[in-house]
Parts: structure tokens; sequence; C-alpha cells
């Protein structure tokens, strides 16, 4: 079979709930991907910064195997021997005291959800069930009914009303916004501190400083969805850190597997994750020892490897190249770390065009919020291998 064979099955099988670029990979190692046909492309996605590691990357995929063959689903009603392991290298690697293992990035912020207005009624004392979360527009939180509750993108919330209620959003990048949306029943502000679907949006210096003050004087929780921004993406462990800011909860998934398996995470401390009781909430497959061993292998080569720096090494250099070509159609390029946007102007006519174009030049990227080329390879590329690229790239952001 061929492209044209597989592409014709999923349009024929599957839902449309996608618009994929019509590359079918293969297979993939490190910073490259493979069709059927035997094209080789340079993955500029690292799906979504889920494959922060690289692809397939030997160490992860050893624990995979390893782990899979002794036990990979016990449920939570018993005990493992690799989830304890994870809580405490989750705890040293990152500082918070605990963890609650789930499996996709939308269930950890629905878990951050709860979290919150639970610690609202215990210990804030916000009368019952009128707990609100402050939250940005344009951001991207995940799918369920719940977190596009809080969407302010008309494609995700049109068709799948009604919705959760007890959110309030305001502008992004306006500290002073959110605390005038503050009030005593105010549980939690939850932000992204770098925008990424809605277009790698970077927020002015000091705004993630400015809100956990707010937060800490009102008395309100600080959590940071960095499921796509967090583990080394941004240069730092944690794109928060780039201000010295350490939020209440931080949610991470994505790279937490490296792209094996589908493993997210809560952290805080004890005063606050350290407040959910037996039963009141759970997974089937959350925290099963074979996401577990991944997961810690995960973080192992995110630190032995030095990701983060390499990130914040190379995506200086990245960002410095792209900005540096003098195209017609770019009006902005900003990043940080290997987390980067090329925004083009109106009147290029959209970035699905010049993704495809990338993908004809062996370039894999893909385009958000239209006008949007994100450039996100994994985080062990190095200097020769965008050097390779950039040719590619020039030719294609200078084309009609």
């Amino acid at each position: 079979m061929n492209t044209k064979d597989y592409i014709s099955l999923e349009e024929q099988f599957g839902a449309h709930n996608y618009r994929p670029l019509d590359v079918v990979i293969e297979k993939a190692e490190g910073v490259w991907v493979y069709d059927v046909d035997g094209k080789k492309y340079l993955d500029c996605l690292s799906a979504y910064s889920a494959v922060n590691q690289g692809h397939v990357h030997p160490k992860i995929l050893d624990a995979l195997v390893e782990q899979a063959k002794k036990v990979t689903l016990t449920s939570r009603a018993f005990r493992n021997d690799q989830l304890p392991l994870l809580y405490k290298e989750l705890s040293e690697m990152t500082g918070y005291e605990m963890s609650l293992p789930m499996n996709s990035g939308a269930e950890a912020v629905e878990t951050a959800v709860k979290l919150a207005r639970k610690w609202a009624y215990v210990v804030k004392k916000v009368p019952r069930h009128q707990a609100e979360i402050i939250i940005a527009a344009g951001n991207f939180h995940g799918r369920t009914v719940t977190v596009i509750s809080f969407s302010t993108e008309p494609g995700y919330r049109d068709d799948f009303g009604p919705f959760t209620p007890g959110f309030v959003t305001v502008k992004y990048g306006d500290a002073d916004a959110i605390e005038k949306a503050i009030t005593l029943n105010t549980a939690a502000v939850m932000l992204e501190p770098i925008q990424g679907e809605g277009g790698v949006i970077i927020p002015p210096a000091g705004y993630l400083k400015k809100v956990a003050e707010i937060c800490r004087k009102n008395n309100v929780l600080f959590m940071a969805d960095e499921i796509q921004t967090g583990l080394a993406r941004t240069g730092k462990l944690f794109a928060c850190q780039h201000e010295g800011v350490r939020p209440d909860v931080t949610i991470v998934g994505k790279a937490l597997s490296g792209g094996f398996y589908p493993v997210s995470a809560v952290l805080a401390d004890k005063a606050v994750l350290g407040l959910f009781k037996p039963g009141e909430h759970g997974s089937t497959f959350g925290g099963n020892p074979l996401a577990a061993a991944v997961a810690r292998a995960s973080l192992g080569v995110i630190r032995d490897e030095n990701l983060a720096e390499n990130s914040q090494k190379l995506g200086e250099y990245f960002m410095e190249q792209l900005s540096e070509i003098p195209s017609p159609h770019v009006k902005e390029v900003r990043g940080r770390g290997l987390l980067i946007g090329v925004e083009l102007k109106p009147e290029a006519k959209g970035a699905r065009r010049f993704c495809e174009a990338l993908q004809e030049k062996g370039i894999l990227a893909k385009e958000t919020h239209d006008n949007v080329i994100r450039f996100a390879p994994p985080l062990v590329i190095d200097k020769e291998t965008i050097d390779w690229a950039l040719p590619g790239i020039r030719d294609v952001l200078n084309m009609k």
C-alpha cells in the first residue's frame, strides 16, 4: 500500500475530526520520520511537544519493553512497584511534594479544576458550588466538555453546549485584568505560560510573576498548564521558571512519556494535593506500572541529556536564523527555547500552504491559528540539522 491507499482508508472509515498533512508516517528515529513511500522528513512538530526526547528514544523504549514483560496494569485497587518511584523522582526533579498521575493532558486539567474547587471549599471556605476559576482568552487546555466550557475558540464550542459554569475569562497577558476579576469566590487562576495552540503567544515580561503575586495576596491558587511548554521545551524544565515563578499547581503531560504512552500528572504540595480523599478522584489506567516506568525513563532522559540546555541554546540560534530570513510574508518570529512561531501577514493567505510546501522540502511543521507556522523539533536536534533545514525554510517563506 502507498500513501494514497492509506489516506483513502482513513477518509472512508475514520471520523474527520483532524485535517492532517497528507504524509503517512511508517517509522521514526530521533528528529527524523519516514513515510510509507520511503521519504525522510525532519519533524518540526514533535507530536505537539510529546516527543521532546526524540522519536523512539532507546532508553525509554527499553523501559517500556522491560516493564511490558512484567506487568502493565494493576489498577489503583492494588499497589505496584513503579508508581512510588515515579512519585519520588517527580518530586526530586520538580520540587513539588506530591503528584497525581493521569493519562491525557485534558484529564490532568480536569483533575486540577476539581482540586482547585475542593481547595476553595475546604480551605478558603468559599460557599459550596460557588467557586470560580479565572482563565485567559485564547487558551487551549484540552477538548472535554468542561475544558471547552472555558475556551474562547468558537470552533471548539459552538455545537457542544450546554457548558460547565464557574469560569471567568480575562485578556491574556493582562495581570491587572486578573486582579480586577478576583472575588471572594475565586479559587484559582489557570494559565499557559506561553499559549502554544493560540499561536505561540508569549506574554509581556513580568506577567507571570505579577500574576503569582496577585494570587498570593488574594489567597487564590496559581495553576500553570505546562503540558506543552513544560519538561524542557522552552529552555528550562518549566516555562514559568523563566520568571522565577513556582505555581501552586503545575500540570504536565505530553513529554512526560517521551511519546510512548499517554501519561500526565498534576503537581502540587501536600497542603493542596493532599486534600483528595480515597474515592474522590481516580482513573483505571492513571499511575499504571507501564506508564510509571515509561515516565521515569522519560524524566531521566530530560535530565541526563541536558535537554533544557540544548533547547535554550539551539532555540536561540534557530529563532535568530528565522528572524533574519527576508520574506514578504512574515509578520513576526517569536518563541522561547525550541517553541517557535512564525506569524504570517494576512495577505500570505494562511499558513497551511506554507506547511504543505515545507513538506515537499522534507520538513514537517503544522499551522496553528491559521496564520502561524510552529517550529518545535525534538530537543535532541543539533545545529547541523537546523542548518540543513534553513535553506528549505527560506525558499518556502519566499514563495509566491
